[in-house]
């Protein structure tokens, strides 16, 4: 018998749309109740967008607001304030 390898599931970065493994990836969510989180654990429902966790992809997504063109709606600027400050507290 062969042995099977398990597949690395692969997700595209919304700012530099670079295909990477998902566990290296940030995940923000809007549930069904239309809140946005982090999802740390990959796993939650709802409709998903992927952010390299490096500075420059973080920044850019802020600076530029592509969270609005993924989830087609316009965020309120408190979810890039959280974005900016989980991403702060992850660095350190």
């Amino acid at each position: 018998m062969t042995e099977r390898t398990k597949k690395t599931p692969l997700r595209m970065c919304i700012v530099c749309k670079e295909m990477k493994p998902k566990n290296e990836l940030l995940r923000i969510v809007r549930n069904p109740e239309g809140e946005f989180l982090f999802d740390k654990s990959g796993k939650a429902n709802g409709r998903g967008a992927y952010i390299c966790a490096e500075g420059d992809c973080v920044e850019r997504c802020l600076k530029k607001k592509l969270l609005n063109k993924a989830f087609k709606s316009n965020l309120d600027e408190s979810v890039y304030a959280k974005l900016s400050e989980e991403y702060e507290f992850g660095k350190s």
